[in-house]
């Protein structure tokens, strides 16, 4: 959040000539704090500005034009008007000393000076460049709003008329109340801010550059505090707005425009959309490239993101050529810290690739060069796990997790986001050795962590999801309802209530109330996950065909047969489009079909089937929730 007040302050500051506060240039101001005037006189030309002063006008010869026929009088007036002139030198030199202030507390000082000679009106421009100094440093962020607030109050006298001083406080009052934790009130100041600048777009604002520059920075806020509210998909799209205003105002080549395209990238990989994060990480790394040559440290950092994001892909050849250049840079510059982690993401891909191995004795090598209770070593002993459950080896790979569990839980005060994020891999580990309880355990440990962190609802909404889902194939439907349930609600928020995972929990809703005999509740869950699954993933999908399947069964349940059939029937014309790769199903799907039409008929019949299904690790698209869902699309979970 701070950074594009920084930002912000470093592209206004190159006007020249200008006295005070010399981040704002005077044209910002000239339609908008005519009463802060004095606060922005060039320092040369000061003197000459003086002569004018609160409608005073001094003309000095005219007292010899037009003698005083009262001496006493001429005596009274001089005096007054060196009385006068001393206040405007005194405000001058006030103004100067404010100017020169580089700290936060020389800032504050010279502010409080002047608060005995200046009104608010004239103090409002200073109140704001002191309040973005504080937003910058974070260290009081409820002093940084006090002098937003101060700032607002002055800027914002006309009303709504829109100027760029405006967004500016506004953009610091939206700043100032995320650092509060105050996301709702933040997002109401960065909204407003937002919508000024599209009006002096609308109208032709004669300073284009200096509002790309603040357009920026409120997108970039917008983005910060959509990410703090879990809402991380409306938060790409500032982000990718942040990119294009770049773009128009940076050079191709720029290492700054690479910077902006490697961490929209990254942003994608947070959600787990690598197919959209891809074409950004590839633009970051030709740029970088070209500006800075091959053996320069952001080349290898983008090439370790590029090697995230064909993991995430399943390209996992490619994952590994991306590290192993990224680790020979990295070795050269001796960031040790970084090649640590490298060597940790190059395991995973041998791992992935079947080189269990291979892996194993480059954790071997990683572990020796870490300390004792680091986080860095617990994700040492994750991965060995992984490698070793891969051959089997259960019991070394359960010495391993519970190592990692030791360090961890050292460590859940600290960092509790990468603590969490631990723990569901460490969970997805025992859900490979049918260690179901455990895992939920883990899970339900990791659901503490992420409930206090609100910018991470996204997590909790997989990560709730994934105990519901894990409690249904344990048998404790009625426990899995609310756990489901909260997960929905936290995916909605964040992802939409039309994306594919949501599918995934209203699905296993509608298995859970199947479960417990409510059809008519199990129906309506089928036929949300339904509509979502045919939007998100093509009615032809194979689990949009599985809730398809699930319909017919709730409506089965409920003596509903000739709906049931129709369902049913949907779900066979579906299969059918898949060819022989489908064959089974197909025949599955034709034989619950003249079960339903038997039944139909008053005969005695078995009961149906009914799956749920685990959220994916990946869509088709290369989209997903978390990476702790290790089941893929297609298996189910109750029959």
């Amino acid at each position: 959040m701070r950074r594009a007040s920084i930002s912000l302050l470093s592209h206004l500051t190159r006007q020249k000539n200008k006295a005070l506060t010399p981040f704002l240039s005077r044209n910002y101001i000239s339609d908008t704090a005519p009463s802060s005037s004095s606060l922005l006189h060039s320092s040369s030309n000061h003197l000459k500005h003086c002569t004018k002063t609160n409608g005073l006008i001094l003309k000095p010869r005219q007292f010899q034009a037009t003698p005083s026929p009262n001496i006493d009088a001429l005596v009274e007036k001089n005096v007054q008007i060196s009385s006068r002139q001393r206040k405007i030198k005194e405000k001058y030199e006030l103004e100067e000393a404010f100017e020169s202030a580089e700290t936060a507390e020389e800032m504050l000082q010279a502010f409080k000076e002047m608060e005995a000679s200046f009104d608010e009106k004239e103090l409002g421009l200073a109140s704001l460049k002191i309040g973005l100094k504080l937003d910058q440093e974070g260290e009081d962020p409820e002093k940084a709003l006090s002098f937003a607030t101060r700032a607002l109050k002055v800027i914002d006298k006309d009303g709504n008329k829109p100027s760029l001083l405006l967004a500016m406080a506004l953009q610091l009052m939206g700043s100032a109340n995320c650092s509060l934790k105050r996301f709702s009130d933040g997002l109401g100041y960065l909204n407003r801010a937002n919508r000024i600048l599209g009006k002096l777009g609308e109208e032709g604002s004669n300073n284009v550059g200096d509002m790309k520059s603040v357009l920026h920075a409120v997108q970039l806020e917008l983005a910060n505090v959509k990410t703090a509210m879990g809402r991380r998909e409306e938060a790409l799209e500032n982000l990718r707005k942040c990119l294009e205003i770049k773009e128009m105002m940076l050079e191709k080549d720029s290492k700054e425009l690479g910077l902006a395209n490697r961490k929209l990238a990254e942003a994608y990989v947070a959600v787990l959309n690598f197919k959209e994060a891809l074409p950004f990480g590839l633009k970051a790394l030709d740029i970088h490239r070209s500006g800075l040559g091959n053996n320069s440290v952001e080349v290898a950092r983008d090439r370790r993101l590029l090697g995230v994001i064909y993991t995430g892909l399943e390209e996992h050849q490619k994952a590994l050529e991306q590290n192993e250049l990224s680790q020979k840079v990295l070795k050269n510059w001796g960031l040790s810290s970084d090649l640590l982690h490298a060597e940790i993401d190059a395991s995973n891909m041998q791992i992935a690739l079947g080189r269990y191995d291979e892996a194993i004795n480059t954790l071997k090598g990683v572990v020796q060069q870490t300390e004792k209770d680091s986080e860095t070593r617990a994700l040492v002993f994750i991965s060995m796990s992984k490698a070793l459950c891969n051959q089997e080896k259960f019991a070394d790979s359960k010495s391993c997790l519970e190592i990692a569990c030791r360090i961890l839980d050292k460590k859940e005060s600290v960092s509790p986001v990468e603590v969490a994020e631990a723990y569901s891999e460490i969970a997805m580990q025992y859900e490979a050795m049918n260690e179901l309880e455990t895992a939920i355990s883990l899970l339900k440990r990791t659901l503490s962590l992420l409930e206090k962190l609100p910018q991470e609802q996204h997590s909790e909404g997989s990560v709730s999801a994934r105990v519901g889902w894990l409690l249904l194939l344990t048998g404790k439907v009625t426990q899995a309802i609310p756990y489901l349930e909260n997960a929905a609600e936290r995916l909605k928020e964040s992802f939409g209530s039309k994306h594919f995972g949501v599918g995934y929990i209203y699905n296993n809703l509608g298995a859970a109330y199947l479960e417990l005999d409510r059809p008519q509740s199990a129906a309506q869950m089928f036929a949300v996950a339904k509509d979502i699954m045919d939007v998100a993933l093509g009615p032809q999908h194979v689990d949009s065909i599985e809730a398809c399947q699930n319909l017919s069964k709730a409506y089965g349940a409920m003596g509903s047969y000739a709906i049931a059939t129709e369902f049913q029937q949907r779900a066979i014309d579906a299969w059918e489009s898949h060819g022989p790769s489908a064959r089974d199903e197909l025949m599955e799907a034709r034989r619950l079909l003249e079960q339903l039409k038997t039944k139909a008929r008053g005969a005695s019949t078995n009961q149906l089937s009914t799956k749920a299904l685990p959220l994916p690790h990946s869509s088709p698209s290369g989209r997903s929730l978390q990476p702790d869902m290790p089941l893929n699309q297609n298996q189910t979970s109750m029959t």
